[in-house]
């Protein structure tokens, strides 16, 4: 059953639409391919569909792991891998014309090396078909096995993001018990440690019993650890079965943020109700910086 909890005004939007977004859904149908966009009921999926940025979940659409706060469906073992899925998700992206991708995966604990070099294939093939796609990937914590983070950092993303979720005190609340917040950031230095150059990114969810304080001290663990982006969201309770929301933080809060997370260093910093760790990645912070930094050429 969805979540009936009233919403305030600006957490209201739109039902998707558009030429765009009907090619890449029913394309995604066609080849089979999970969305994360769908699975997690994001509100920005028409937004974002139109505008060229989606963001597909390989390894299949069970997850291992039970955070309090996910839509994707949970069991002990995973369907098994699609040998197919990484060609298949570079022509989807190839075809729908995309300009920027996100990859990311359920947690596959019940998986020898929990999928990492399935998603290091998948990174390789959308190069080879969409060379100039900008591609990020959105990693699970591989149980803190760094020889498992290096099977994806070698396929050189060009955004590597983990998100910590919350906050240090509401981690166990909020996410699975095989997750950590520690964990997280360990990852994250990580990451740094084997490719010094590669962009790191980071997600937020508020609402849920944070306090500003702990927020604010989230960011600058962080910071500390050289992440360049930071993204800040509402958590909205995807059914009854979920976490509760806490609390509607209000656009003057996340515009605060915003400004804090800018003053700690972080390259760029997207905060706002409806902000997801994927929300419009492209437009709102990677191409700018990347254009600024010199780092590709977009085309204009």
């Amino acid at each position: 059953m969805r979540n009936s909890e009233p919403k305030p005004s600006w957490l209201k939007v739109r039902a998707p639409s558009g030429a765009r977004y009907t090619k890449i859904k029913a394309r995604a149908r066609e080849l089979k391919l999970h969305t994360v966009c769908e699975e997690a009921h994001c509100p920005n999926i028409g937004e974002c569909w139109s505008s060229g940025t989606a963001t597909f979940m390989v390894m299949g659409d069970i997850c291992t792991r039970g955070c309090r706060f996910c839509a994707v469906n949970t069991r002990r073992n995973g369907a098994p891998l699609d040998p197919d899925e990484p060609h298949n998700v570079a022509i989807a992206i190839k075809e729908m014309g995309l300009d920027y991708v996100v990859l990311t995966s359920v947690d596959r604990d019940d998986l020898p090396d929990q999928g990492s070099r399935h998603f290091a294939q998948c990174i390789r093939e959308i190069r080879r078909h969409s060379p100039k796609t900008l591609v990020e990937v959105l990693i699970p914590d591989f149980s803190g096995r760094k020889k498992l983070l290096h099977h994806v950092v070698d396929a050189k993303p060009d955004v590597l993001a983990h998100n910590v979720e919350t906050v240090r005190r509401l981690t166990p609340k909020v996410r699975d018990p095989r997750s950590g917040y520690d964990q997280s950031l360990v990852l994250l230095h990580r990451v740094k440690e084997r490719a010094p150059n590669m962009m790191t990114k980071s997600s937020i969810m508020v609402g849920v019993g944070e306090r500003r304080i702990e927020v604010i001290e989230t960011m600058a663990d962080l910071r500390a650890l050289d992440v360049n982006f930071i993204t800040l969201g509402q958590y909205l309770r995807p059914t009854k079965k979920h976490l509760k929301v806490d609390s509607f933080i209000t656009p003057k809060q996340f515009s605060e943020y915003e400004q804090v997370g800018e003053g700690l260093g972080f390259d760029y910093v997207a905060s706002g109700p409806l902000v997801r760790s994927s929300y419009k990645a492209g437009e709102f912070f990677i191409r700018k910086h990347l254009e600024k930094k010199a780092v590709i050429k977009v085309p204009s």
